[in-house]
């Protein structure tokens, strides 16, 4: 496979310019291993990444922070000709040639292995999104969570994380409250598996305070910002919210009180840099008994590459639904 098609972001006149090149093997980025790939997917980071110099560090590149496919070349002897294998996070597809290409080259040292239960085109409708949402529940669980405790609240729930999020914990037992401010889409979120379905809206009171009633067992936010500021004083006592997103913004005003008067914990979830061992078990869990029902379901859109450019507006506009998984 000599000649390739890719989707390459470049700056002209500090604006982005987005196109679909044929290229060839010589313009492959550093690594030890080539992967044909046959998926990848779409998240909000990559939408941020049509905004110049928002996350590219370097131009021209390949955007799409995910990949997985089957191994045509390896220098490294962990893989082989023939693996089918994913990759995500660490630089790709921000400072190095990412997965919205028929073909890339990543270092060995960010490749998993696609563990058996999980086809390729699984493991990209979960992808970032649905390792964020596991990793979340892992934190969660080692923190003392369990399905008598009570309801846990999922924010921006019908989005990539939360959606996988919502049908992940209702099928180990939770009961969940999901969080949208999407009208249209209770129905959705209880077809995932969720109990209460509440507007997002309640967590954006201009009123200020350190503790509010007992509400939730613990909270999983992809969202951040004020709504992470409003559940912090919701949490029940010992409770634990495992935060990954700032969709809602970065500036969050606290106070000492949830931790100190009610023990509460405010986990950070990391899925870019997040250590290889932690990494391959929360994958096999994706393939166990973390693995979502609705894979198959309304919560996948498969597009192709030449749909991806409006693919990336729509989800940086927040009115994409579920996971958005592109066909190389």
């Amino acid at each position: 496979m000599n000649h390739y098609r890719a989707l390459v972001f470049d700056l002209a006149k500090d604006q982005s310019v987005i196109s679909i090149q044929e290229r060839t093997k010589r313009d492959l980025a550093e690594g030890e291993v080539t992967i044909k790939v046959s998926y990848s997917s779409v998240n909000y980071k990559d939408g941020l990444a049509t905004i110049p110099k928002k996350i590219i560090q370097s131009y021209p590149l390949v955007p799409g922070i995910d990949l997985a496919g089957t191994v045509i070349e390896s220098r490294d002897e962990r893989f082989s000709k023939g693996d089918e294998v994913i990759a995500t996070s660490y630089d790709i597809g921000v400072s190095h040639d990412g997965g919205f290409s028929e073909l890339a080259i990543v270092p060995a040292n960010w490749v998993v292995s696609l563990p058996n239960g999980l086809t390729l085109k699984e493991a990209m409708i979960l992808g970032t999104a649905g390792l964020t949402a596991a990793l979340s529940i892992q934190r969660l669980e080692e923190n003392g969570l369990s399905p008598e405790q009570g309801s846990v609240l999922v924010t921006g729930a019908t989005g990539g994380v939360g959606s996988l999020a919502v049908n992940m914990l209702a099928q180990r037992g939770y009961k969940v409250t999901a969080s949208t401010g999407k009208e249209t889409e209770h129905d959705y979120l209880r077809e995932l598996g969720a109990t209460d379905v509440i507007h997002r809206d309640l967590f954006l009171s201009e009123e200020k305070r350190v503790l509010r009633k007992e509400l939730y067992a613990a909270a999983v936010d992809p969202v951040g910002g004020r709504t992470l500021e409003h559940i912090l004083t919701l949490i029940k006592y010992g409770g634990s919210i495992a935060n990954s997103g700032l969709t809602g913004g970065t500036k969050v005003e606290t106070s000492v009180f949830p931790f100190i008067l009610r023990g509460v914990n405010w986990l950070g979830i990391d899925s870019v840099y997040c250590p290889m061992p932690l990494r391959e078990k929360v994958w096999a869990r994706l393939a166990t008994d973390l693995k979502p029902t609705h894979l198959h379901s309304d919560i996948v859109n498969e597009i192709t590459l030449d749909e991806l450019p409006v693919t990336l507006q729509t989800i940086l506009n927040g009115d994409a639904r579920g996971r958005t998984i592109v066909r190389l």
